[in-house]
């Protein structure tokens, strides 16, 4: 291996790295919102007077551990990001690769400063934006790792049938795009309520569509207040509707693409390790989403409990970075070369070869 591969082996193995930095930096959010503790360090960027990184040890204890350490990885994955920013405009040679870098660092700048404004203004609407803004961050850097990999520019020799791949990437970008918007759903019902509006699953109030009349609310209420939960409106118990409505939509989309690859036939000239690779990858999509279907129902069963909570945030996280790759892929293999399926011979024509 010349030092040119193993370069750009390091490079990619850095990316990877900081996406997985980044996905912990995810989970760490979701549990500081899932616990209630965004507000246990009421200052920024100091941590209650203290230079972030001198904050002493001994004073990590309950919604402080979680709020600190939350910040502590933030700091780093926009350390990292600094770094694979300037390493990609040294060694990467595709300008639009170089380009990605720099939209990754100004990401990351954003999102610290929407961190702390999080902060020192108070306002839920900043935390959505943040809480949408991290996501679409990790999907930059999932993005930016397959393009560094040696299979992204393996796939510049695949052979395909154009007609085959069309369908399935429209698939791919359609179902990832819902996946992106549930994520948002997911944020704005956290930041809107500090418990969940429907605590049962799979009804919703005691039926499958909510009642959301003023009586019905006040009744609602008011066995909540017995319980010490907090009021719900009608436009939370129909957000948390409209996350399971997408969910059934996202579960639709997945299936579809695993039905779709799962058919797709390799027997015409296609390398069988371009699509078997979408097919391994619609395997590991399916089983996430029914793990991650399995985490919101669980998450609803508890009350919104906060490791449960946060685990469904990860996983919703991981499920958008295999639909950011498996949408990629499909938009790579359709940039190369075609194979244009033959048209199916005629009367005419067959008359015509036997003279």
């Amino acid at each position: 291996m010349n030092r040119t591969h193993s370069a750009e082996r390091w490079l990619n193995r850095f990316t990877w790295f900081t996406a997985i930095a980044t996905l912990l930096l995810i989970w760490s959010g979701g549990m500081v919102t899932s616990k209630g503790v965004g507000l246990a360090v009421p200052d920024w960027p100091n941590s209650f007077g203290y230079n972030m990184c001198l904050f002493p040890i001994s004073r990590w204890v309950g919604g402080i551990f979680f709020e600190h350490i939350h910040r502590l990885i933030a700091s780093t994955v926009g350390f990292l990001t600094i770094i694979l920013a300037v390493w990609l405009w040294r060694v990467e040679d595709r300008p639009w690769v170089r380009n990605l870098g720099l939209f990754a660092l100004a990401g990351v700048i954003l999102q610290g400063v929407l961190g702390g404004l999080r902060v020192t203004l108070l306002k839920d609407e900043i935390g959505i934006f943040h809480a949408c803004l991290a996501q679409a961050f990790l999907g930059l850097l999932v993005f930016i790792g397959l393009v560094t990999s040696g299979f992204w520019r393996s796939l510049s020799s695949a052979m395909i049938d154009r007609n085959k791949i069309r369908p399935i990437k429209t698939l791919a970008i359609l179902t990832t795009a819902v996946i992106y918007l549930q994520l948002g759903l997911g944020a704005t019902m956290r930041h809107q309520h500090r418990d969940l509006a429907i605590l049962d699953f799979p009804t919703a109030n005691g039926a499958w569509i909510p009642d959301t009349s003023a009586d019905t609310l006040a009744k609602i209420n008011s066995w909540r207040d017995a319980r010490a939960l907090s009021n719900v409106t009608a436009f939370q118990i129909w957000l948390q509707m409209a996350h399971r409505f997408g969910a059934l939509i996202i579960f639709g989309g997945v299936l579809a693409f695993f039905i779709r690859v799962r058919r797709t036939d390799d027997g015409d000239g296609a390398p069988p390790r371009r699509l078997s690779s979408l097919g391994r990858l619609s395997m590991w999509w399916l089983g996430l989403l029914l793990f991650q279907l399995t985490l919101g129902a669980w998450t609803i069963w508890s009350n919104k409990a906060a490791d449960i909570a946060t685990a469904h945030v990860a996983v919703g996280a991981i499920m958008l970075s295999f639909g950011v790759i498996i949408s990629a892929i499909c938009w790579r293999l359709l940039q190369e070369r075609v194979i244009e399926r033959p048209a199916a011979p005629t009367l005419e024509s067959k008359g015509a070869a036997l003279t």
